[in-house]
């Protein structure tokens, strides 16, 4: 099985499409920031070390330093694909990011994206 291209591509490419989504509706960039520390367990300053180092796709939830329990409760579709059933956990995991990143963009409350 060949592995994904996004697997490879650098964290720190991806994050500003992350946050100009967000924040084309209205929210900012400590929004994204929340919603990715709540899902890796990253503090602010491991999270802009891992944008620093350009680390990849694979390796940023791969030294996740704590993957939130509750982030199984994100459902849904993701690019045409029912998030839960993803079967590759790298995969289902960057899934889970556009899926709160899509939430954030769509308005909804802050408390209801985390899952509190």
């Amino acid at each position: 099985m060949t592995q994904h291209r996004i697997y490879s591509m650098s964290f720190a490419k991806v994050y500003p499409l992350l946050v100009a989504k967000a924040e084309k509706k209205g929210r900012t960039k400590a929004d994204v920031d929340e919603v990715i520390r709540w899902l890796t367990g990253y503090s602010q300053k491991a999270l802009d070390g891992q944008l620093e180092k350009k680390t990849t796709y694979e390796d940023f939830f791969a030294q996740a330093p704590k993957l939130n329990p509750s982030r199984t409760m994100i459902t849904g579709v993701v690019c045409g694909v029912r998030i839960e059933t993803i079967e590759e956990p790298t995969m289902r995991e960057i899934r889970y990011l556009d899926k709160m990143v899509d939430e954030l963009a769509k308005g909804k409350a802050m408390d209801k994206i985390l899952r509190a």
